[in-house]
């Protein structure tokens, strides 16, 4: 697509390119933009975020994400958020991390700013990007509104009040009426560790399996009857055992670039998919069950009934 100004020049209008999970594969990361020629001077990157850890160049990944300003919008994921805890002293390395480097760089603290300040959800029209899920009683208003409430005490100057406080589980369930840190707690988790639910909206952390393999009474997020954000489409990592799903209301990308699968974008315009093989940085942690085929074959091609 191209027009001409009045100089007849050709301008040449940008891509979007939706990116899947990250976690410091960096050289997967420019295979990737080599392959659908992105430039950015024209195009731009959304990412569904967990930028870092696990995997082997988070410092690398950083610094080339900060460099490309505008052309790259991100979102949080826990590790991202974990990473800023760590900075800050609170929480604790796990096994399989890989955050020293950046923890050690020389300019971690302008890293680390960059980080703290970009967002946990991404709205443009119809469109929504966030790194897990969304509650299925959110409106896709109330999502931004609460996304918003969630960022400005990460960027806030009492930021580190809120990484002191943030690791739990607790409260599994939104309630307009929560205050402080438990509502903070709710949106983040939401935003950035939902797989299950129940269809009341309690959410669930302990398992990540593929659907089909989790206890009764839970469903994935996108598949609650009666879910507010149905009409739009949502973008959305996390979950890598869901694999690629390319459906009008749902793209997941987290398609286990880390775990020696791919590293997969969509073109925003118009839905087509790129991917590069990835070498395994890491052996799966009991989260790659394939879970039953059948079921996500179904979960690719339908949508929940509202």
């Amino acid at each position: 697509m191209m027009r001409s100004t009045q100089r007849k020049e050709t301008v040449f209008y940008m891509s979007t390119y939706v990116i899947g999970d990250l976690q410091g594969c960096h050289d997967s990361l420019l295979h990737l933009l080599d392959k659908v020629k992105f430039d950015p001077k024209a195009d731009r990157l959304w990412l569904v975020g967990d930028l870092v850890n696990r995997g082997p160049d988070s410092l690398a990944l950083l610094r080339f994400l900060k460099s490309l300003g505008s052309a790259a919008i991100c979102v949080l994921g826990n590790h991202d958020l974990h990473l800023l805890a760590l900075s800050e002293g609170y929480g604790r390395m796990r096994k399989g991390d890989t955050l020293i480097e950046v923890l050690s760089a020389p300019d971690r603290e302008e890293l680390l700013l960059w980080l703290r300040h970009q967002r946990l959800a991404w709205r443009e029209g119809n469109l929504l990007m966030v790194h897990a899920g969304v509650l299925p009683g959110w409106t896709l208003d109330d999502t931004m509104q609460l996304a918003a409430e969630a960022e400005a005490a990460l960027q806030g100057p009492h930021y580190r009040d809120f990484f002191a406080q943030m690791y739990g589980n607790v409260p599994v369930v939104w309630d307009a009426g929560l205050k402080g840190i438990e509502r903070l707690r709710v949106i983040v988790n939401a935003f950035t560790r939902l797989r299950y639910c129940s269809i009341d909206g309690e959410m669930e952390f302990d398992h990540k399996c593929a659907p089909g393999l989790q206890p009764s009474g839970w469903l994935p997020w996108f598949m609650v009857p009666g879910r507010k954000t149905a009409d739009a489409t949502i973008f959305i990592g996390h979950w890598s055992t869901l694999g690629l799903i390319n459906r009008p209301d749902l793209v997941a990308l987290d398609t286990g670039c880390l775990w020696g699968n791919k590293l997969t974008a969509v073109r925003l315009e118009d839905r087509r998919v790129f991917s590069v093989p990835c070498p395994q940085m890491q052996r799966p942690m009991g989260e790659h069950p394939e879970g039953n085929k059948r079921l996500a074959k179904s979960l690719r091609a339908k949508r929940p009934k509202a």
